[in-house]
């Protein structure tokens, strides 16, 4: 038994191929990846180009190809902030329903942030409340809930790794300067209530992933800052080549560290990274649905 997910985001579009683990959880099979840059898209135009929609489709309907091809009896798109941020968010839709023949569903910030935690917190039944921050390109979202159960409190902000680059470093290199700027544009972002208490905090998505490389496993504020400082002095491809970060990804990293920071600020414990994320979410969602017993 086996599902297929493809995650639509503002930087990448992804594949996951899961099936189901020994214990009741979600086994990826398969993971496939391509920079898409729809968020970037968005900043620049209000909406994404009939060229970029074509690109997203081409990759859309290549991948609901592989995930049949690999025995995914049920196949979905999720699309994420470029269905909620661009002026023509329905034409994206419209493009991803005809090259796939799935159905394609634009996710709510609150629907974002609850499968995420669902897909990072599994597995972590008896770790008490946890904390799930997922920086994307488009935005953020931090859930707090225990694994397995419904999210106690959750909150989405408009700004992430990429949405943050182009509006405070634009074309440039961060400097001292503009890192002030973004961290006020990131606390100003996030001020207001804030989360419970947590015994545990997991940080999901690519932001995360690359931190770590430079960083280590645990990413407390002092860690992040310190990741910040070394994508300040450090050029995109000497980060490619002393941490093996990829170009993308290297030029987005200050901007996501930042946000990273100031929410572990508020969570008052140090993120590890999480194993799984949203689109493992998703996919324990569909195997339930292909294990419910037919009406």
């Amino acid at each position: 038994m086996r599902v297929g997910v493809i995650d639509v985001g503002s930087n990448t579009v992804r594949l996951l191929v899961a099936g189901r683990s020994d214990d009741g959880g979600v086994l990826p099979l398969a993971e496939e990846r391509a920079q898409l840059g729809l968020g970037e898209e968005i900043e620049r135009y209000g909406r994404i180009r009939r060229s970029k929609l074509s690109e997203a489709a081409d990759w859309a309907h290549s991948y609901a190809h592989a995930a049949r091809a690999s025995g995914a009896a049920v196949v979905e798109t999720v699309v994420t902030a470029p269905g909620r941020q661009s002026s023509n968010a329905g034409e994206l839709v419209a493009v991803l329903q005809t090259a796939t023949g799935v159905p394609v569903r634009v996710l709510s910030s609150d629907e974002e942030g609850a499968l995420a935690h669902r897909g990072a917190a599994a597995g972590f039944d008896d770790a008490g409340r946890i904390a799930v921050c997922d920086v994307g390109g488009g935005s953020s979202e931090l859930a707090v809930g225990m694994a397995g159960r419904s999210v106690e409190w959750l909150r989405s902000y408009d700004v992430g790794s990429l949405r943050l680059t182009t509006r405070a470093f634009g074309n440039d290199r961060p400097t001292p300067r503009t890192v002030r700027t973004a961290r006020k544009m990131v606390r100003e972002e996030l001020a207001g209530e804030l989360p419970p208490g947590v015994e545990m905090a997991l940080a999901a998505g690519g932001t995360a992933r690359a931190v770590r490389r430079i960083v280590g496993r645990s990413l407390g504020p002092e860690e992040l800052d310190d990741a910040v400082d070394r994508a300040v002095r450090l050029s995109p491809g000497a980060l490619r080549r002393r941490y093996g970060i990829e170009a993308e990804r290297a030029r987005t990293l200050a901007a996501g560290a930042i946000i990273l920071a100031e929410i572990a600020r508020m969570v008052e414990v140090p993120f590890e990274v999480a194993r799984g994320g949203l689109r493992e979410g998703v996919a324990a969602g569909l195997l339930e649905q292909l294990l419910e017993p037919a009406a």
